[in-house]
């Protein structure tokens, strides 16, 4: 399952794991940055959830993968103190991930390729932010011309005319790909697992070279994220002005937000998230009370005043520390 930043992939997640389809799922999740926030985001489930962070699942942490594969394998067949069930696995990569090589990690693996087959590249497309996108950088394009379904998401977002303009340029990208609508991620999950629609031969046409073991993927190098963190409990009219003067001055630059927020004078987890101009801010479960209950955000952008992000955060907390 893939798909840029913000296009919708945890929800499209919380959506399998919260359906009643008799399916036991265990879960991978690949994050852009050193501290995970999804694995937080993602509905408690008697699921298997594994969080793989401070890479990206194409890249440098692409023998993780390997390795938490061979790790499933091993608890679901062998005698172990941790067994686990599972019928399926649900990898969740990255916004920034090239699918190539997270394919390629499937067929060129011996072990893992005698036990599991690819069912289907599933990409997630941002209706209101995916032509922007498309014209400025080379992972969406990727992204689009591997799938084997592709869910143009957020369409309640957009006019008629974009969304037939926006279809028709993923069209050409990939006319192997059956296209979707969604709204909030949601679809029938008939559409979406045990479809087996994966297609080697068209993967090879999209790049002949990607079952090659030298084959590398490149971030452009200033497309980083950030991660924000307070021990302290936030002040929500300092959270709030944090939020507008961002969004005025760098909603261009950040690509993806989201966070959890410990704010005083609530006992709930406040969640934060969005993309570029379009952000949501709710309350969550209560927090436990062994919980830490540190503040966190992680920003995924291109060019980000990072001295600018940590002071005015840090100008949020409550200036004598009380909840």
């Amino acid at each position: 399952m893939t798909g840029f930043l913000g296009a919708g992939k945890t929800t499209l997640l919380n959506h399998i794991l919260k359906a009643d389809h008799g399916y036991k799922i265990a879960v991978i999740v690949n994050e852009f940055g050193e501290v995970g926030i999804d694995n937080e985001l993602i509905v408690e489930s008697g699921e298997e959830i594994i969080e793989m962070n401070n890479g990206c699942i194409c890249c440098t942490v692409r023998s993780d993968l390997v390795d938490i594969m061979k790790s499933l394998l091993h608890r679901k067949f062998a005698e172990t103190p941790t067994p686990v069930e599972y019928d399926r696995i649900v990898v969740e990569t990255t916004g920034l991930a090239d699918p190539g090589p997270v394919i390629q990690t499937f067929l060129a693996e011996p072990l893992i390729s005698n036990f599991f087959k690819i069912d289907a590249v599933i990409t997630v497309v941002d209706a209101k932010h995916a032509e922007h996108h498309l014209d400025n950088g080379h992972e969406a394009k990727e992204q689009v011309a591997f799938a084997d379904v592709i869910l143009l998401n957020k369409i309640d977002l957009v006019e008629k005319e974009d969304i037939a303009r926006l279809e028709s340029r993923l069209k050409k990208m990939n006319s192997h790909a059956r296209l979707t609508h969604t709204h909030q991620s949601l679809i029938d999950l008939d559409q979406i697992l045990g479809v087996n629609t994966f297609d080697l031969d068209h993967k090879l046409e999209v790049d002949p070279h990607f079952l090659e073991e030298h084959h590398h993927h490149h971030h452009d190098d200033d497309i980083f994220s950030i991660v924000l963190t307070e021990t302290r409990p936030l002040d929500l009219d300092k959270v709030n002005k944090f939020i507008n003067d961002w969004l005025v001055e760098h909603s261009a630059d950040t690509y993806r937000y989201k966070g959890i927020l410990n704010v005083q004078k609530t006992n709930k987890r406040v969640v934060f998230q969005g993309v570029h101009m379009i952000f949501g801010v709710d309350t969550d479960r209560e927090w436990n009370v062994d919980e830490d209950r540190t503040s966190r955000i992680v920003v995924i952008g291109k060019d980000l005043d990072e001295d600018w992000f940590r002071a005015r955060f840090s100008e949020c907390a409550v200036a004598d520390g009380s909840v």
